[in-house]
């Protein structure tokens, strides 16, 4: 027999075969390498199944045991909400991303690596390289945006939501009972004057915001800023020290001093720790002030300081409101300052974070009661540019604003109830109520026996539709925020 010849060298510029394990498999070409990547990318274990790697199951399983997991959170929103106000599970949350991130990484890579075609040239698996790498950049990105907002918003809770004390919150709450037994809950929202070059903060918007707690059906009471002699509970340490309101026995005493949005800031100077043990004396004090003026309990406040409302409104991409009327930027009425500009009427204006602030409280050449309603319109603008595609793509900015502006005491383990409320209060119309100087009502000496008759009719059962001149009645907020420039 004559002796084999010797197998020829391979071609310069060439690699040698490369012989796939005995039992396993490997791609043809190029392209079907790629696919099966991308379909192990997407499915992650089936390319390593594909290849016959038993492995694969286990990490297919993996991945559908996450989908799992993820689904249950997803598909019942007293879950998420949990879990989205939990800075434990959702700092645990990050580094599990992170982990499974480097673990799928690892998967497509090795995927590739297992199922390409032997005996390749240079350039092919070049190609194969930078395909692979770019489906690895691309999937990686939703992993990396939603460790970002799992950390933005544990910042936005641990900042915002952390259990505040105060001693006017309910203390027979849980988080199976979160309203205690109570047909309502009523949240005092607080507009602070605390902008630059402002000394302190100054509630210059109070509104009482009180919802059922069966169907959602909500009213807000606007009070004016200038209102004197808030009243308090009968049985507050503040009203033993003011039995007749809040007001001064001195008569040349500045008035100033003793309207209802300087509350926030005189009565812990004023009296500290007169009404016990709170990291936020003055919104126990205002609480308990529109308590007593408006003969219901609040049970909970949230303030939101102007010097980062401009933030928030532009985070959101803008809001949009009606104007009726030219509203003046800057300018100081008392002090004969003229406005530096004017934000023009028209319909649908869309407004960034500037303007929206001088929309809200833009004064000169306004009474009070046009600018609550400004304010209250504002409230409807942002709930209205707050959908869901828009929070989510901006979702770090509005943390970052959120932080900044934000104070409440409402307890973190509640915030699963509130948001299953809020979703039952914007299934309906929001009845709106302003308090404003008519042949009823006078900021300088308001009838107190009346305005709690006019909220308690309110909140009866059949609260009947009103006027403009009428606040003892409700008006629908979408309403009274609508275009009419000629009423």
């Amino acid at each position: 027999m004559e002796p084999t010849a010797p197998a020829p060298s391979p071609a310069p510029g060439r690699h040698r075969a490369e012989r796939a394990p005995r039992g396993y498999r490997r791609a043809r070409t190029l392209a079907g390498a790629l696919g099966i990547t991308v379909l192990g990318a997407v499915l992650p274990g089936v390319g390593y199944i594909w290849s016959r790697r038993r492995l694969g199951w286990a990490v297919l399983v993996l991945f559908l045991g996450g989908l799992a997991v993820a689904g249950y959170y997803a598909g019942d929103l007293s879950r998420a909400v949990d879990l989205a106000f939990d800075p434990a599970r959702l700092q645990a949350l990050r580094f599990l991303l992170g982990a499974l991130l480097a673990m799928w990484l690892f998967v497509v890579a090795t995927t590739y690596l297992m199922v390409r075609p032997i005996g390749m040239a240079w350039l092919e698996k070049s190609l194969g390289v930078v395909v692979v790498v770019l489906l690895c950049v691309l999937g990686s990105i939703p992993a990396v945006q939603a460790m970002r907002i799992a950390n933005s918003q544990r910042d936005l809770v641990a900042t915002v939501f952390d259990n505040e004390q105060t001693a006017t919150a309910p203390t027979n709450v849980t988080k199976a009972d979160p309203w205690a037994g109570k047909d309502r809950v009523n949240v005092l929202l607080l507009g602070g004057d605390g902008g630059v070059g402002r000394t302190g903060i100054r509630t210059d918007s109070v509104i009482l915001l009180s919802m059922d707690t069966r169907t959602g059906r909500a009213v807000t009471f606007s009070l004016p800023r200038n209102m004197m002699n808030a009243q308090f509970p009968e049985d507050s340490p503040l009203h033993e020290v003011f039995p007749d309101g809040y007001r001064s026995t001195d008569p040349d005493a500045d008035a100033g001093f003793w309207m209802l949005n300087a509350i926030y800031g005189q009565v812990p100077t004023m009296y500290p720790g007169i009404l016990g043990t709170s990291e936020n004396e003055g919104a126990d004090a205002i609480k308990q002030a529109v308590s007593g003026s408006l003969g219901v309990d609040v049970d909970y406040y949230m303030l939101i300081n102007l010097l980062g409302f401009q933030q928030l409104v532009d985070a959101i991409g803008g809001v949009t409101v009606n104007i009726n009327e030219p509203i003046a930027i800057n300018g100081n009425t008392d002090a004969g300052i003229p406005p530096t500009g004017y934000l023009d009427p028209g319909p649908d204006q869309h407004l960034d974070g500037f303007h929206a602030l001088w929309y809200s409280r833009g004064r000169w050449g306004s009474d009070d009661y046009e600018r609550m309603l400004r304010q209250r319109c504002m409230v409807n603008a942002i709930v209205d540019a707050a959908d869901p595609l828009n929070v989510l793509r901006r979702y770090q900015d509005l943390a970052a604003a959120g932080k900044e502006i934000l104070r409440t005491d409402v307890p973190r383990d509640l915030m699963p109830a509130f948001v299953d409320l809020a979703l039952k209060v914007k299934g309906k119309k929001m009845r709106s109520i302003a308090f404003v100087n008519s042949d009823k009502f006078f900021s300088g000496d308001p009838d107190y026996d009346w305005m709690r008759s006019v909220v308690a009719k309110a909140l009866g059962p059949r609260a009947p539709r009103a006027d403009r001149d009428d606040p003892g009645n409700a008006v629908e907020t979408a309403d009274a925020c609508g275009y009419h420039p000629e009423s």
